[in-house]
């Protein structure tokens, strides 16, 4: 499904790191992928998008919570505590997103895609509770406790 299919357009945002090494694959080739080394309006990406196949960083997750978008998480093994693949359990069980494993992405990413995009309720179930994990008000609340703190300390 995904191999040249018109009606389903890629962006692979591969970083700067990768760019090289993916720019002659296979994948990049096809006429319906477009690999990025860096996307400047990610806001325009996350508009696009029906599906977000990610890492499950805090802010990444964050982003995707305000907008409702329908995600299958990858999370980086390499990183603290593994904390990414905790992130991704936690909206898993909440039937936030799903979940496919980096040791698992050779085998299983592709597959869990196809599915996910031939099911439209799915997808927008899965935006709708991700939506819930939303904190629009954060910034307004982060202030507002450091206004706080500062009126305390002077005080």
């Amino acid at each position: 499904m995904l191999r040249g299919d018109s009606e389903v357009q890629i962006l692979w945002h591969v970083g700067k790191l990768y760019h090289e090494r993916y720019q002659n694959s296979e994948a990049a080739q096809l006429p319906n992928v477009r690999l990025l080394s860096f996307v400047d309006r990610m806001d325009l990406a996350y508009a696009v998008a029906d599906l977000v196949v990610c890492r499950a960083g805090a802010l990444t997750i964050s982003e995707l919570s305000l907008l409702g978008k329908a995600a299958l998480l990858v999370p980086s093994p390499n990183v603290a505590e593994d904390h990414q693949r905790k992130n991704a359990e936690a909206l898993v069980r909440q039937g936030a997103a799903k979940m496919v494993l980096d040791k698992d992405a050779a085998e299983q990413l592709v597959p869990t895609v196809v599915a996910l995009l031939g099911h439209a309720e799915e997808q927008a179930e899965l935006g709708k509770a991700i939506l819930a994990h939303a904190k629009p008000e954060a910034t307004t609340a982060i202030v507002s406790a450091i206004v706080d703190l500062l009126q305390q300390r002077s005080a």
